[in-house]
């Protein structure tokens, strides 16, 4: 299940960004005195997954809490071209004045959940998850994450609390693989994972006898991936493995076909266009 926070949590953003947009006065709107109901529709302009609709809904209803939004069961599925995916109810002026925040938001939202879909569906037939990162937008992760669950990913971690990944730059700091997992295991608390990121078979050797719970291999071509899991498997078969680096479309199934557990990028957020929407008055 995929779920939202509270709007208590979501509420100030969305605030936040309205008062960006409007400033001190959407002028358009006011001078033109549009304070009567009407009606709007929202039409997909390309096909792609929805993603945000709850969020453009609220966004409308802090303007005008008597809008009414139709088209929330859109939420996480695949719509296409000239589809009309949601339609509004309530002040003309609320309408307008928030169309473009809760546009942008939504498109956002929907282009990362489109190419996550992508994703997802490529490695339909292998036993590995697909899985987000942590490069996403200041400010917006929950909702980028929350996109991504939609296009049929799994989250990574959300924050640097969630779990313990040591990295490239960790491993240098500490001095080895093993000096930075003994330190850490007399400092963590229970009950929190242990990822090591390696890049080569060396390492991978070096993690397993660290005992650590979840083994990224980074980088790496598919041959020596292939390697890797081979030997993660034959010492330890509780060990996750996790594939990262240059994940593409392109070389998806080569390397879920190596046997890893999961195969993390950054790129269905990081590289997704917006997804085309439009608005479009209907009646006022």
């Amino acid at each position: 299940m995929t779920c939202l926070p509270p709007w208590i949590i979501i509420d100030p953003w969305l605030q936040q960004w309205l008062a960006e947009d409007i400033g001190r006065g959407d002028w358009s709107t006011q001078g033109l005195g549009l304070q009567h109901r009407g009606q709007a529709c929202w039409v997909a302009k390309e096909n792609g997954v929805m993603a945000g609709l709850p969020m453009a809904a609220r966004i409308f209803q802090l303007l005008d809490p008597s809008m009414e939004f139709q088209g929330l069961d859109q939420e996480g599925k695949t719509v296409q071209s000239g589809t009309i995916i949601a339609t509004m109810a309530g002040d003309l002026g609320s309408l307008l004045t928030g169309e473009r925040v809760a546009l942008n938001l939504v498109m956002g939202l929907s282009g990362i959940a489109t190419m996550t879909r992508q994703y997802v569906q490529a490695i339909a037939d292998y036993p590995s998850r697909f899985v987000d990162t942590r490069k996403t937008t200041p400010g917006l992760r929950v909702l980028e994450k929350y996109a991504s669950r939609l296009g049929g990913a799994m989250n990574h971690r959300l924050g640097l609390d969630d779990a313990v990944m040591v990295k490239d730059n960790h491993i240098q700091a500490a001095g080895s693989i093993t000096k930075a997992v003994q330190t850490l295991r007399q400092n963590l608390p229970y009950p929190l994972a242990i990822e090591v990121e390696t890049s080569n078979l060396e390492e991978v050797e070096e993690a397993i006898g660290a005992q650590v719970e979840i083994i990224m291999l980074d980088n790496m071509d598919t041959e020596t991936m292939a390697a890797a899991v081979k030997l993660i498997r034959q010492a330890n078969p509780l060990i996750r493995i996790e594939a990262s680096g240059n994940v593409t479309l392109a070389n998806l199934t080569a390397i879920a076909s190596t046997g890893v557990d999961f195969i993390s990028s950054s790129a269905p957020i990081t590289r997704s266009p917006w997804l085309d929407l439009s608005m479009q008055i209907v009646q006022n």
